[in-house]
């Protein structure tokens, strides 16, 4: 990681984030501000988990900017150093592969994942129960709703044995998955 306060270097992570995703939107009723989802994540980690690892909240804030931006892991790697990159590139899909797949190999792949990833995609599935729950996509029914609490519990079924207490988050929201 870069020698740099950490506070600085959070603050430019964020602001990185905030600039690549300055044109999304959450598909949301309200269409959302994208950046408020990455916040969220380490707003979970770091107020529910406890996590103060710089690595694991600035992984958390970057997690959706390799595959929902033009962003590449060497311009990570470039800005914040290997160890964020990494972690950002292990919880990122492929999207050049199909969704199905997508899905799949999230479920194969999340009992291999480096412990900071582990945590990454815990607060990244207990943060999508949660906005699915509050506020779902524009036309989401009720079972694709429950098909997507479902798969993330396959997910994090994976995750198991991380972080007890997010994992214990995870299964309350999980709990009040759509009937």
């Amino acid at each position: 990681m870069p020698r740099r306060v950490r506070w600085e270097l959070f603050l430019e992570v964020l602001a990185f984030a905030a600039h690549k995703h300055r044109a999304q939107r959450r598909k949301d009723r309200h269409a959302s501000a994208y950046i408020n989802h990455p916040i969220a994540l380490a707003r979970v980690l770091h107020n529910e988990g406890q996590v103060s690892d710089p690595v694991t909240l600035c992984a958390a804030i970057l997690h959706d900017t390799l595959e929902d931006t033009e962003t590449t892991r060497a311009e990570l790697a470039r800005a914040f150093g290997r160890d964020i990159a990494d972690v950002v590139f292990e919880v990122s899909d492929n999207k050049r592969l199909w969704k199905h797949t997508r899905k799949r190999l999230q479920v194969e792949h999340a009992p291999h994942l480096s412990p900071p990833a582990k945590l990454v995609k815990l607060a990244d599935k207990i943060c999508n129960l949660r906005d699915i729950r509050r506020s779902p996509p524009v036309g989401w029914s009720a079972r694709r709703k429950r098909e997507y609490f479902d798969w993330a519990k396959r997910v994090v079924d994976g995750l198991r044995g991380a972080h007890p207490g997010l994992e214990r988050a995870f299964d309350r929201e999980y709990r009040q998955r759509p009937k």
